[in-house]
C-alpha cells in the first residue's frame, strides 16, 4: 500500500485523546481508592477485591467489545457525513445491550459462588471474593449502557462528556469508599463488601448521567436519537456480524487476563499481594496507552469513511508518537521514586519492596504497549475485527504459555510472570504492523 502524508494534526489527535485520557484517570482513581483503602484493611481484601475485580471485568468486556463495533461504524458514518444513521445505530445497540446485560446479570447471580469456587486456591481469598461480588454483580447492567455510550460519544469525537462521567464516578466512589469500607459518616462498616458497593453507586451515577447530558446536550434532531426507529433486521446482522468478533476479542483477552492473576494466585498470598498492587499501577500507567488507541481506532475508521485510507498509517505512527510522550512523566515517576509510588497503595514495607521488580518490569511493558494497542486499534478501526480476532488469538496463545510457564517454574518469582505482558505488547504491534502495510483493507465497507 502507497502510504501518503497524515492530514491530521497533533492538535486534534490531542483533542480527542486527552479527555479519554482524563476520563480513564478518573476510572483508574476508582480501582486505585479500592486498592489503598483495602491494603489497610488486610491483604486477604486486597487480594480478594482484584481478583474479584477481574472477574467482573471478564463479563464486562462482553459489552466493552460490542461497543467497539457501534463506535467504529458511527465514526464512518461521520466521516461519510451520514448523520442521520447514527441514531439509528445507537438504538440497535440499545436493543442488544439490553439483552446482553440481563443475561450477564443472571449468570452472575446465580453462578459466581460455583466458579470462583473452582477457580480461587485460598479459603480467605474466596469468602471475601464471593462478598465482594455479592454486591458487585448488580452493577453488570449499568457498566454494559455505559460502555455503548462511551463508544457514542468517542464515535463522535465528543469525549468531553466521558471526562465529565468518570469524574463523577470517581468522586461518588472515594467517597463511598471511605464510609462503607471503614463505616465513617455514620455508615455501616462493610469492608470489602463495601468497596463493591461504592462501585456500584458510582456505576448508577454514571448512567443517568450519560442519559441527562445526551437528552440536554447533543442534537438529538440531527442523530435522529431515540426516535424509535423500528427495528432493521439487515442493520442488526451487520452490526453483530462486525461487533461478535470483538466481543469474542475482548473476552479473551480480559479472559487471559483472570487466567493470569488465577495462576499467580495459586502461586500463594504474597505473590497475588503483591500484583493487585501492581495492577493498579499498571493501570494508571497504561491510562495514556488505551487513549491514544482509542483515538487511532477512531481516526482510522473515519479516515476511511472520508475516503483517505493512504494517511491511516502515517496517523497511526504520529498517534504512537504523542502517546510516547504522555506517558513518559508516569513511567519517569515509577523509575526514580518507586517506594514514594508503592506506599500509596501499601502501608506494610516489606509487600512494597517486594513489589518494586515487578514495578519495574510494567514500565518496560508499557512502552511495548504504546506501540502495539494504536497498531491493533487501528487494525479494527478498518472494520475488520475478524482479522483482529484472528490476530489477538495469536498473540495470546503466546501470552498464555509464557505466563503459565514463568507462574509454574519460577516458584515466588512474580516479576517474572510479569513479562508477559511485554511479550504481548511487542507481539500484538508487529503482527498488527504486518498486517497494515501487507493485507488489503482499505475498501472495507461498514
Amino acid at each position: 500500500m502507497k502510504v501518503g502524508k497524515s492530514s491530521i494534526s497533533k492538535k486534534t489527535i490531542w483533542l480527542i485523546a486527552y479527555p479519554i485520557i482524563f476520563g480513564n484517570l478518573a476510572q483508574t482513581l476508582i480501582t486505585l481508592t479500592d486498592t489503598a483503602f483495602l491494603g489497610r484493611v488486610s491483604g486477604i481484601a486486597l487480594a480478594a477485591s482484584m481478583m474479584a475485580g477481574i472477574y467482573y471485568y471478564v463479563y464486562s468486556t462482553l459489552a466493552w467489545g460490542f461497543s467497539m463495533g457501534i463506535q467504529i461504524i458511527v465514526a464512518r458514518r461521520l466521516g461519510e457525513n451520514r448523520l442521520e444513521r447514527i441514531g439509528v445505530i445507537f438504538e440497535h445497540g440499545l436493543v442488544f445491550v439490553t439483552i446482553l446485560s440481563s443475561a450477564l446479570f443472571l449468570i452472575q447471580h446465580f453462578f459466581n459462588q460455583q466458579i470462583l469456587a473452582n477457580v480461587i486456591r485460598s479459603g480467605n481469598i474466596y469468602r471475601s471474593a464471593l462478598e465482594y461480588m455479592d454486591y458487585r454483580h448488580y452493577g453488570i447492567i449499568f457498566v454494559c449502557f455505559n460502555f455503548l455510550f462511551r463508544a457514542l460519544y468517542i464515535g463522535l469525537g465528543h469525549t468531553k462528556v466521558i471526562s465529565y462521567s468518570t469524574l463523577i464516578m470517581a468522586v461518588v466512589n472515594i467517597f463511598l469508599d471511605y464510609a462503607l469500607i471503614f463505616g465513617h459518616f455514620g455508615f455501616p462498616q462493610m469492608g470489602v463488601g463495601g468497596a463493591a458497593f461504592a462501585s456500584v453507586c458510582a456505576e448508577v451515577s454514571a448512567f443517568l448521567f450519560f442519559i441527562i447530558y445526551t437528552l440536554c446536550v447533543l442534537p438529538l434532531k440531527s442523530y435522529t436519537l431515540f426516535y424509535f426507529h423500528k427495528l432493521e433486521g439487515w442493520l442488526m446482522k451487520s452490526l453483530l456480524r462486525l461487533a461478535l468478533p470483538t466481543m469474542f476479542q475482548k473476552l479473551l483477552s480480559f479472559g487471559t487476563w483472570f487466567i493470569f492473576f488465577a495462576l499467580v494466585e495459586h502461586m500463594g498470598e504474597t505473590p497475588i499481594a503483591v500484583s493487585g498492587i501492581i495492577r493498579s499501577v499498571y493501570m494508571l500507567v497504561m491510562i495514556p496507552v488505551f487513549a491514544f488507541g482509542a483515538t487511532a481506532n477512531t481516526l482510522t475508521s473515519r479516515l476511511i469513511g472520508e475516503g483517505k485510507q493512504k494517511e491511516v498509517l502515517p496517523t497511526v505512527f504520529k498517534t504512537i508518537r504523542q502517546g510516547l510522550i504522555a506517558i513518559l512523566p508516569v513511567l519517569l515517576c515509577c523509575l526514580l521514586m518507586p517506594h514514594t509510588v508503592l506506599s500509596i497503595y501499601t502501608p506494610d514495607l516489606p509487600l512494597a519492596t517486594a513489589s518494586i521488580p515487578s514495578l519495574l518490569v510494567i514500565c518496560c511493558a508499557s512502552l511495548a504497549m504504546s506501540f502495539g494497542i494504536p497498531l491493533f486499534e487501528a487494525v479494527s478501526g478498518t472494520g475488520n475485527t475478524s482479522y483482529a480476532l484472528i490476530l489477538e488469538s495469536i498473540v495470546l496463545v503466546a501470552y498464555t504459555f509464557s505466563v503459565w510457564f514463568f507462574a509454574s517454574f519460577l516458584g515466588s518469582q512474580v516479576e517474572w510472570v510479569w513479562t508477559s505482558e511485554f511479550t504481548y505488547g511487542a507481539l500484538i504491534g508487529l503482527i498488527s504492523l504486518a498486517y497494515l502495510k501487507i493485507a488489503n483493507w482499505q475498501k472495507k465497507r461498514i
